[in-house]
C-alpha cells in the first residue's frame, strides 16, 4: 500500500526562482541525501522528482521494498531526509516534501525498471504519431540506452523506438 500521508509533508521557506538546472540540481541533491536512507533500511529508490504545481513547488520520493512499501517506511524516510535537507540547507524556494509509494502506475524510466519488466505488456504514448498512432500497447521484448523494443504484434517483427520519442512508459494493466 503507498502512502502519501499529509502529516510527513512540511513546507521550507526561502524565495528565489530557479530554471531545469535549479531542478536537476536539486532532484540530485536530494537523491544523495535520501540514497544511504534508502540503501540502509534495504529500500528501493525508484525516483526523486521536484515540480511545480499551481504555485507550489512539491520535493517527491518515490521508494519501494519487496512486498510494497508502508506507511512507517514513508515515515521513517520522511522524518530522517527532512533533517538533512534542513541542515543542507539549499533549497531556494518553499516546497512540499511527499514520501511515497510509486504505485502500480509508475512509469518506467531506468534501466532497472526495463529490466524487471522485460516480456511484460506496457502502454506507450509517444511524442509524435509513428505509423499513425502516439498510443501503443505492447510486449517490451529489449531495451538500450537510447532505445526500446516493443513486439507490437505477434506476427511481425519487433520494433524500436528511441527513448528521446517516449513521453510516457509504464506496465499495462487489463
Amino acid at each position: 500500500m503507498g502512502c502519501k500521508n499529509p502529516l510527513f509533508v512540511f513546507e521550507k521557506a526561502k524565495s528565489q526562482k530557479g530554471g531545469r538546472r535549479e531542478k536537476q540540481e536539486i532532484e540530485q541533491h536530494c537523491t544523495e541525501l535520501v540514497t544511504p536512507i534508502i540503501e540502509e533500511h534495504g529500500f528501493e529508490l525508484v525516483d526523486v522528482e521536484y515540480v511545480k504545481e499551481g504555485s507550489d513547488y512539491y520535493l517527491r520520493v518515490y521508494a519501494d521494498k519487496e512486498g510494497g512499501i508502508n506507511i512507517d517506511d514513508c515515515v521513517l524516510i520522511s522524518r530522517s531526509l527532512e533533517e538533512k535537507l534542513d541542515a543542507a540547507d539549499r533549497m531556494t524556494d518553499p516546497y512540499i516534501l511527499e514520501v511515497s509509494s510509486p504505485g502500480l502506475t509508475r512509469p518506467l524510466k531506468k534501466d532497472k525498471d526495463f529490466k524487471r519488466n522485460l516480456g511484460k505488456k506496457v502502454e506507450v504514448k509517444l511524442y509524435r504519431a509513428v505509423d499513425g498512432s502516439k498510443e501503443f500497447e505492447a510486449i517490451l521484448t529489449g531495451y538500450t540506452d537510447t532505445t526500446i523494443t516493443l513486439q507490437l504484434d505477434p506476427a511481425e517483427e519487433p520494433k524500436e523506438f528511441s527513448r528521446n520519442d517516449i513521453s510516457m512508459i509504464r506496465l499495462a494493466f487489463e
